[in-house]
């Protein structure tokens, strides 16, 4: 069965208020979340802070970017509900070997993408993820976060956020690439990205490609039982969501 699961907008503005620049996370810390809010409900309050804050031409290519990822077939062609996980071996934060096969053998996997420290959107993401990695851990399941970054910088975002699990460098994206969910940037975004903070430096290429913020749950045998997808960045999986899966998966 193929299916892609993506959420709904609803507007708030009850957090980040005065938050206008996305890509100043340096400057932005996650310790104001509030916890009885659901991720999406705090997603929606930072993005809600920035349109109020950003200039209207950064707003619009902002948007224009995020339907340039749409409109490339990236959500169809990547990896759906119902399809083999590929297997892959990466190296966590401290230089550990990580391979998907082998964790499987203790159970099941969430496995996402970020796509970077400088992201204050995965830093709430992340954040929240943590947050919930007791009931993760009662239901027998283990969380694998992905970036592109160099270790340097996912170490970084690794000790920012306090992350008790596995965060990996996927350099050039070789695995984001094998689970199809890599997609070049708006080129007008790129600038932006690059001249705000340097992305060239966090992911030590010029490539301009990041992954999709994408979230999959995957099986003891290895099959894709859930899938996150969505070309809005600003737009993650709900632990909620995932909880629910790995709770029919036991």
């Amino acid at each position: 069965m193929k299916s892609i699961i993506t959420l709904s907008l609803i507007a708030t503005m009850a957090l980040f208020a005065s938050c206008g620049n996305e890509t100043s996370e340096q400057a932005e810390t996650t310790n104001n979340i509030n916890n009885n809010m659901s991720l999406k409900e705090t997603l929606d309050a930072k993005r809600e802070a920035f349109n109020a804050n950003a200039d209207e031409e950064k707003r619009i290519i902002y948007e224009e970017g995020i339907e340039q990822v749409a409109q490339s077939g990236i959500l169809k062609s990547a990896m759906q509900v119902g399809d083999k996980a590929p297997d892959f071996v990466l190296y966590n934060a401290i230089g550990e070997e990580v391979k998907l096969s082998e964790y499987l053998k203790n159970g099941p996997i969430v496995l996402t993408w970020y796509r970077g420290g400088w992201c204050p959107y995965c830093n709430i993401t992340l954040n929240k993820l943590q947050q919930e990695m007791p009931k993760f851990d009662a239901l027998g399941a283990k969380l694998l976060a992905l970036t592109p970054e160099i270790p340097d910088s996912s170490i970084s975002t690794k000790e920012k956020n306090e992350l008790a699990f596995e965060v990996m460098s996927d350099i050039g994206n070789e695995v984001a690439r094998k689970y199809g969910v890599v997609y070049s940037l708006h080129e007008v975004v790129a600038d932006y990205y690059q001249n705000g903070f340097d992305l060239h430096k966090y992911n030590g290429d010029e490539s301009d490609e990041l992954p999709l913020s994408a979230t999959y749950v995957i099986a003891q045998d290895g099959m894709i039982k859930y899938a996150f997808l969505d070309a809005d960045y600003r737009k993650r999986a709900e632990p909620a969501d995932l909880l629910k899966v790995l709770e029919e998966l036991k």
